[in-house]
């Protein structure tokens, strides 16, 4: 279970010595059902039958269904909100990511969870762009399920 979040009091506080390399997470558990994965299918039309069709899929490369890769990526708001805190924030926006890489396919019925560190943070007129390295683990497994180094700006309130 998580410990809950790291908290920064304002976004100037990312900037502050020692902030390089602080641990994020982990997250809780987030299960991956089939009812999630075909949620994703229908809002991107990704339809391929290694997500869609459960029958099919058990006699497919995974033994069952997996998750689209980008819907492993998309869960990252909802899982990285447990690990990263800013107060004093008016914002915080996706900026972008670097060096995505899918490591390994989640198949459904998993559990993933956040892991994270700092890289880098950046003060500039809109705010503070944080770099952190995210992991999402699998429940069970060495091998992760992605690796993505994100980047958020987080804008100053008033």
């Amino acid at each position: 279970m998580s410990g809950g979040p790291v908290v920064f009091a304002s976004p100037a506080d990312l900037v502050a010595d020692g902030v390089i390399g602080t641990a994020l997470g982990p997250s809780s558990w987030l299960s991956i059902d089939q009812e999630r994965i075909q949620a994703f299918a229908d809002a991107t039309g990704d339809q391929q039958w290694i997500h869609t069709d459960p029958a099919r899929a058990e006699g497919g490369p995974f033994g069952a269904t997996i998750a689209h890769g980008y819907l492993t990526l998309s869960l990252l708001p909802t899982l990285t909100d447990e690990l990263l805190r800013v107060d004093g924030s008016s914002a915080a926006i996706n900026y972008g990511a670097d060096k995505l890489r899918f490591v390994q396919p989640v198949v459904v019925g998993s559990r993933v969870r956040a892991v994270g560190s700092i890289t880098s943070a950046d003060a500039g007129s809109s705010g503070v762009k944080l770099s952190y390295r995210v992991t999402v683990e699998i429940d069970g497994s060495e091998r992760p399920a992605l690796v993505v180094d994100t980047i958020t700006l987080f804008v100053p309130a008033g």
